[in-house]
């Protein structure tokens, strides 16, 4: 049986945290709460967690989707080296980044996920994983002698397999022209 690689699960719930904090954050000053002070360091904390998450990280096997613009977001995460590649270190900055946030109502639901999201990364990190990006492979032109063997005779509808030997059997493959061609 397989290996459950759990960053990937740690990924989309971190992510999905960090927009719940900016909008419990944002729900906080606009709703002028009375430590607003809180709902704006929601806000910012949400947007970083959202930048450091935004990049899936490649799987150990079979293939991963890359999120819409990612390779820029990945570029930028690649740049911080260890502090980003290693789970541990994700799991303690989400913990530290949740805490805060954890002293206001319009802000405790993000805060939860996030601290969730900690701990699936902190068992990601036991289980041996880290983050690598998703590099880009060059894509290998198929040949057209390569893919299509024999390419289809007669042009579409086509009838079944079973008809087309029939008719190959019985009468030759032309077809009579009713209109006259003038040259």
């Amino acid at each position: 049986m397989g290996r459950i690689e759990w960053a990937m699960w740690a990924n989309e719930q971190a992510l999905a945290s960090g927009l719940i904090l900016v909008t419990g954050g944002i729900v906080a000053v606009s709703g002028q709460f009375k430590r607003w002070e809180i709902a704006v360091y929601a806000i910012v904390a949400g947007v970083f967690v959202c930048f450091l998450e935004y990049p899936r990280g490649k799987r150990k096997k079979g293939s991963t989707l890359e999120r819409c613009g990612q390779k820029y977001f990945t570029a930028a995460v690649k740049t911080c080296g260890p502090l980003t590649r290693n789970y541990y270190v994700r799991a303690v900055l989400h913990a530290c980044l949740a805490i805060p946030a954890g002293y206001l109502l319009a802000t405790i639901l993000g805060t939860v996920c996030l601290a969730i999201a900690s701990g699936i990364y902190l068992l990601a990190a036991t289980q041996g994983e880290e983050w690598r990006p998703i590099e880009a492979k060059p894509q290998e032109r198929p040949q057209v002698g390569g893919t299509i063997k024999h390419p289809p005779s007669n042009p579409p509808p086509r009838p079944p397999a079973e008809a087309r030997k029939k008719q190959k059997e019985e009468e030759p493959t032309g077809q009579e022209n009713p209109i006259e061609v003038v040259p």
